[in-house]
């Protein structure tokens, strides 16, 4: 029973979400190298772009930290900081200051108090736990199918707390979408693009989007495929 919990037909169901998920990090790859090569005339780096962003509105004491990695680029809302990986902190090309921009973008979501936002921040700690529960909580509900019952709400539990990590991917979608118009608008205003530019930026922020809808896809998908694992433990109990 556990074995088949990892290779049984449901498997069949997560295909779909792989290949998505593969499709969009392509598409990421290719946007980002594509216009990387862009360099912008004003040759303003994503950090100069970012905190020209923060300042037009009010955030001029928002610090912006440079981080190690390959687009390890976030706002973080707790410590009220934006950090740039140091691609987008020192690149002066389309794509870095594409992601540049959208992150200062999540900083204006949390200034004015965008309440999707809110509930993914106020999501977070308890995420943190499901994610640590879900797994085993069902995969014990599994092993004890035959206990009756008690397996079955085992189970439950397990899916029910995994479903928090989905909502968590569901809230997360409109806040992508939404940093990211944040973002176009604000280099748009600020004339820091031509229009060809901020074509090549929409792209390389819709490639990124892309993403995070895979990965909503991904966790729709293992959802029913617990759901049906349960059901078919059950239903062979009760025969």
């Amino acid at each position: 029973m556990f074995f088949g919990f990892w290779w049984d037909w449901t498997l069949i169901i997560l295909i779909p979400g792989i290949l998505l998920t593969l499709w969009a990090q392509v598409k990421v790859k290719s946007s980002y190298t594509r216009y990387e090569s862009e360099l912008l005339p004003s040759h303003m780096t994503g950090a100069a772009v970012a905190r020209r962003i923060l300042d037009a509105n009010g955030l001029s004491h928002l610090p912006i930290e440079m981080v190690r990695g390959h687009l390890s680029d976030h706002y973080d809302p707790r410590e009220k900081v934006l950090r740039l990986s140091e691609a987008v902190y020192h690149g002066n090309n389309v794509a870095a200051v594409g992601v540049a921009a959208h992150e200062a973008g999540h900083a204006l979501q949390d200034e004015k108090g965008y309440v999707p936002l809110r509930f993914r921040i106020a999501m977070v700690p308890v995420c943190n736990i499901g994610s640590h529960l879900a797994m085993p909580l069902f995969i014990i509900g599994l092993l004890f199918a035959g206990l009756g019952a008690f397996a079955d709400w085992l189970m439950f539990a397990g899916i029910a707390v995994f479903s928090l990590s989905v909502l968590f991917q569901l809230v997360t979608l409109p806040v992508e979408f939404n940093a990211s118009r944040r973002a176009l608008r604000c280099l748009e205003v600020s004339g820091t693009m031509n229009d060809e530019q901020l074509k090549g930026s929409r792209k390389v922020l819709s490639a990124a989007a892309m993403t995070y809808v895979a990965a909503l896809a991904v966790g729709l998908l293992s959802l029913l495929r617990l759901l049906l694992i349960m059901a078919s433990a059950s239903g062979r109990r009760n025969r």
